[in-house]
């Protein structure tokens, strides 16, 4: 029987082809051709519809070549979106794009008119033309058009970074909003039921790859059935080298089979964001320090990102991320140990390498301080040590980076635009009880 894990990369596979979809229109188109020519033979279409064998002939002929071109058309497209995702934005980016379903369903309508009047042009003759389906081809040919304009139009306007950065922001927000919450419902009443002493068995992994996700539910039914709790030592991300410690068993009445607990592990070639919010943030980030690399030098770009980083920790730091997820069963005994990303290392994702590249850019320290100032003021007091840790940490690169006190100066301002904005009076950041 096939395991979960390798269903997960069967899936995987198959959200990211750009293959599948339209072979699948081809098939269609085909059999959607044979269905035309049993309804001709009914004499169903009317008689506005009929058409000679060389007209005929010749709209079909012309159909198959204008498919031919446009699917020509769409796979150059493409191979721009790829060079320029790799060099100006970021090539983790490319995971996403691939999935896109507007692109897959362009391609499929081509190949599937592509396929239907082909299939037509083998039953045109003097005596017998397939007046539907040539009506039809038409009226796939206007479809194809459509989407077409369609896609140029969404593409010309998404491949812009800022475009980007809200399409990646969003992405990660609803994965950690709704896709990890079976891990963030953990019982925390749970955790004193852990058992002590050290792991009784070891499972470790037999291929090596990057930790894709996990099959919660059932990693939590397989401990409640050998009565032990299951402990997963490597964080969602992370990449394992084959023989790498997977999980510890803690306790139980029975061992549980290696194979089936790995089994419910998807481990592959480089993250997803299925259940990795900060995949998503990686890619934020890496799209900024790529816009400020010396052969770019596009602070603003940067500057636009850090937007959505923004929007992306307000709404994480407003949850409270303990690091670690026990999770229990129906009984409320605990079954599983998750290791998770708390603010910190949220935070320092987001940050760290920004500052660390855009430290001698006056736009990229202003608009630091502006967002961490933003966060002290909107997240709860548990996460502001973390914040004025990061603060700290901006000072000390600007001291670094601006040795004149006048250009010091401007760079440790905060403006949420980088340069431009309106700085905020200081009476605006103090409490009403302040002393002046």
């Amino acid at each position: 029987m096939t395991s979960w894990a390798a269903r997960f990369r069967l899936r995987q596979y198959v959200k990211a082809s750009l293959w599948i979809v339209p072979m699948i229109g081809l098939v269609l188109g085909a059999l959607l051709a044979e269905l035309a020519l049993t309804a001709d033979s009914t004499g169903w279409p009317p008689s506005g519809w009929h058409y000679s064998a060389t007209t005929a002939s010749g709209v079909l002929s012309a159909i198959v070549g204008a498919m031919v071109a446009l699917l020509g058309f769409v796979v150059t497209i493409g191979v721009l979106v790829v060079q320029q995702a790799t060099g100006t934005l970021s090539p983790r980016y490319m995971r996403l794009w691939y999935r896109d379903r507007l692109q897959k369903a362009v391609l499929a309508t081509f190949t599937g008119t592509f396929a239907f009047a082909f299939s037509l042009l083998r039953s045109v003759e003097s005596a017998s033309v397939p007046d539907l389906g040539v009506t039809l081809a038409g009226a796939g040919v206007a479809v194809s058009l459509v989407l077409l304009l369609i896609y140029l139009n969404r593409f010309t306007h998404s491949l812009r970074p800022v475009a980007i950065a809200e399409l990646v922001a969003g992405m990660g927000l609803s994965v950690f909003s709704s896709g990890a919450a079976v891990i963030r419902g953990a019982v925390p009443r749970a955790a004193h039921a852990l058992p002590s002493g050290g792991p009784v068995m070891r499972i470790r992994t037999v291929r090596g790859g990057a930790i894709q996700a996990f099959d919660v539910r059932r990693l939590v039914a397989e401990a409640a059935r050998h009565d032990c709790v299951l402990v997963v030592t490597r964080l969602i991300g992370d990449f394992v080298p084959p023989g790498t410690v997977l999980v510890e068993v803690y306790g139980g009445t029975s061992r549980p089979d290696p194979a089936r607990v790995t089994g419910l592990i998807a481990l592959g070639a480089e993250r997803t964001i299925e259940q990795d919010p900060a995949f998503a943030l990686r890619v934020l980030v890496d799209i900024a320090i790529r816009a400020l690399s010396p052969a770019v030098n596009d602070p603003t770009t940067a500057v636009q990102v850090i937007n959505y980083i923004e929007w992306f920790l307000h709404m994480v730091g407003e949850r409270h991320l303990p690091g670690r997820y026990v999770l229990a069963d129906e009984d409320g005994a605990a079954r599983l140990v998750l290791p998770g990303r708390d603010w910190d290392g949220y935070l320092q994702l987001a940050v760290c390498e920004i500052r660390d590249y855009g430290s001698s850019s006056v736009q990229i320290c202003r608009r630091l301080r502006a967002m961490l100032e933003g966060l002290l003021e909107a997240l709860p007091p548990g996460q502001h040590p973390s914040v004025r840790a990061e603060m700290g940490l901006l000072g000390q690169a600007v001291e670094r980076e601006f040795g004149d006190p006048d250009r010091r100066s401007i760079a440790q301002q905060a403006d949420s635009q980088g340069i431009g904005g309106a700085r905020r009076p200081d009476t605006v950041r103090r409490s009403p009880g302040s002393p002046g």
